[in-house]
């Protein structure tokens, strides 16, 4: 049976969205794996289902798989659908960076509505800012003005029961084990509905905490 193919119809398909703003050279990255695991082309053929001259035409981008192809590719491999779209790197370099935060121990950051406390603190340009906040807020009025920054913003509740106002959105109820994520340079702003203060767990991709 001869395979088809739709032009970029995968990458539209596994990103959600029409296309990817940057080509993510799948070719490059199959043939990575291929290579790192010491794999002939015949090799992935057996374990995949697809034709060996497919396979080679996918490598050289000479042709773009279709979803279908796609999902035998990370079965037969045995891989995540990221692993498969993760741009090939020259050389593999991490850093190995690590930052423990005893409980209790975090920087604090007390403000009139939040008690932040900054977890991984110590941890110099890093791209996340976890910190664990209680919500001291009791209304709306609390605050002058919107929490906003830069990035976009993780947030689970781990105790209580807290209302999240935003800015284009009608106040979200959210109780313990509920998360929410959202973009932070849109207006926000946390209010305790329990008994007892609310404390919750949020990760910034980057700018200040107000």
């Amino acid at each position: 049976m001869t395979e088809t193919y739709d032009e970029h119809a995968a990458l539209r398909i596994a990103s959600g969205r029409k296309e990817f703003v940057e080509p993510l050279r799948l070719g490059a990255r199959l043939k990575e794996i291929r290579l790192a695991n010491t794999w002939t082309l015949e090799d992935v053929s057996r374990r995949t289902g697809i034709a060996r001259s497919t396979l080679s035409k996918i490598e050289n981008d000479q042709v773009s798989p279709t979803f279908s192809v796609v999902q035998k590719l990370t079965s037969g491999l045995a891989i995540d659908l990221p692993q498969l779209f993760t741009p090939p790197r020259r050389e593999h370099y991490t850093m190995g960076r690590r930052d423990l935060t005893p409980k209790g121990k975090g920087q604090l950051h007390p403000t009139p509505t939040y008690e932040h406390e900054l977890l991984g603190h110590q941890l110099a340009q890093k791209r996340m800012i976890p910190f664990k906040t209680v919500v001291r807020a009791r209304s709306f009025e609390a605050y002058q003005q919107w929490v906003r920054h830069d990035g976009e913003e993780f947030l689970m509740v781990l105790e209580g029961d807290i209302l999240l106002y935003s800015e284009f959105y009608a106040p979200q109820a959210l109780s313990e084990g509920d998360s929410i994520y959202f973009d932070s340079d849109m207006g926000h702003a946390l209010v305790s509905t329990s008994v007892e203060d609310a404390v919750v767990l949020s990760v910034c991709t980057r700018g200040d905490l107000i």
